[in-house]
C-alpha cells in the first residue's frame, strides 16, 4: 500500500512544513511500524518451514496483537508469552488481549520475574520444550529483519525533501531503520517512551550514522504513562487535523515536536517529517483506564 505524507496545517511562527506519513494506514490490524517489522520476518519463518510464530509482550502491547493478525492472515499459529500471571482470568476485559485471542493467538502466562529472563537460553528451551519448534520474534519486533523492513518506511522522494525525520522510539528498530535510509543532509530525532535516554546504546548497535538523536524529555511519565495534558492535546489535535494519535507512543511524538518548534527548536525553512507508527489499538485500553479514575478519555477512536 502506498502511503501518502499529509501536511499539517497549524500557525507556526516561522517558515516550519511540518507532514506526518500515515503509516497506521498500512494494515487494520498489523499497523505502522508493527508491519515494517513483521515482513521479513513472515518471509523468514517460511523459508524455514516454520508454522508457529512466538513472541512476547504485555497486557496492550501493539507488538502481540500485531503477531497474531499476521499468524491468522499468512497461516501460522500463534504463541504470546504474556507478562503478568494475574492477566490470565481477565482476558475478556482486555480488548487487545480479547482481539489477538480472537485471531488465533495462544497465550502463556508468566510471572514478572520469569518474564525478565525471556532472552535466556534456559528460558527459551523451557519453551521449546513446551511448545514445540516456534519461529522466535523479540518483544517489540525488534532484529535485524525488523529494521529491513523499517529501512523501507522512508521514500525516494522522503529523502530528497525532508530536513528532519521524527519518530517514537521503544525497543529502537524502527528509529535505526529510520536512520540507516538517512541522507548526510537529515537529521532524525526519536522521542522516547521511556525514561532516560538509554536506547542509544542498543540503536548504535544497528547504525553507523551519527546524525540523530535521541530526546527523552516527553515521555510523560514513562512508556504507558499519560497526564490530563496529554490526552487534552490528542483530542485538540485530532479536532483540528482528523488524523488520531496513540497516547503511548506517536501521541508523545507529535507533542514533542510541536512544542519543539514553539521554542524555536528547528531552524527557519526546516520541513519536517514525523512518522506515525501506528498503535491506534491500545486506545480502548486506555481509556478503560482513564474512566475508571473519571479522567477525560480519548474521543476518537474505537477497535
Amino acid at each position: 500500500m502506498q502511503i501518502h505524507n499529509t501536511e499539517i496545517q497549524l500557525d507556526f511562527k516561522k517558515n516550519i512544513k511540518l507532514f506526518i506519513k500515515r503509516e497506521d494506514l498500512l494494515h487494520p490490524i498489523i499497523s505502522g511500524n508493527k508491519y515494517r517489522k513483521l515482513k521479513y520476518n513472515i518471509e523468514a519463518a517460511k523459508k524455514l518451514h516454520q508454522d508457529t510464530l512466538l513472541t512476547f509482550g504485555g497486557a496492550f502491547s501493539n507488538h502481540i496483537l500485531a503477531v497474531a493478525g499476521a499468524g491468522a492472515e499468512f497461516g501460522f499459529k500463534t504463541i504470546g508469552v504474556i507478562r503478568g500471571e494475574e492477566l490470565e482470568s481477565k482476558i475478556q476485559d482486555n480488548p487487545t488481549l480479547a482481539k489477538a485471542q480472537e485471531l488465533g493467538m495462544q497465550f502463556y502466562f508468566v510471572t514478572r520475574a520469569a518474564y525478565r529472563n525471556k532472552e535466556q537460553t534456559s528460558f527459551i528451551s523451557h519453551l521449546q520444550n513446551k511448545f514445540g519448534e516456534f519461529y522466535l520474534i523479540p518483544e517489540g519486533g525488534t532484529n535485524q529483519l525488523a529494521i529491513k523492513g523499517c529501512e523501507e518506511i522512508l521514500t525516494e522522494t522522503d529523502v530528497d525533501y525532508f530536513t528532519h525525520i521524527t519518530c517514537a522510539l521503544g525497543t529502537g528498530g524502527t528509529t535505526a531503520g529510520l536512520i540507516n535510509s538517512l541522507t548526510q543532509k537529515q537529521q532524525l530525532i526519536g522521542f522516547s517512551s521511556l525514561k532516560g535516554a538509554f536506547l542509544s546504546e542498543v540503536i548504535r548497535n544497528f547504525v553507523s550514522k551519527t546524525n540523530w538523536s535521541i530526546n527523552d524529555a516527553y515521555h510523560f511519565g514513562g512508556y504507558g504513562k499519560v497526564t490530563d495534558e496529554l490526552i487534552s492535546f490528542l483530542n485538540l489535535f485530532y479536532k483540528q487535523t482528523s488524523i488520531p494519535l496513540d497516547p503511548v507512543y506517536t501521541g508523545k511524538m507529535v507533542f514533542g515536536v510541536l512544542d519543539l518548534i514553539q521554542k524555536g527548536y528547528f531552524p527557519d525553512n526546516s520541513k519536517i517529517l514525523m512518522i506515525h507508527t501506528g498503535g491506534l489499538q491500545g486506545i480502548k485500553g486506555m481509556n478503560f483506564a482513564l474512566q475508571s479514575k473519571n479522567k477525560e478519555i480519548i474521543q476518537f477512536y474505537e477497535i
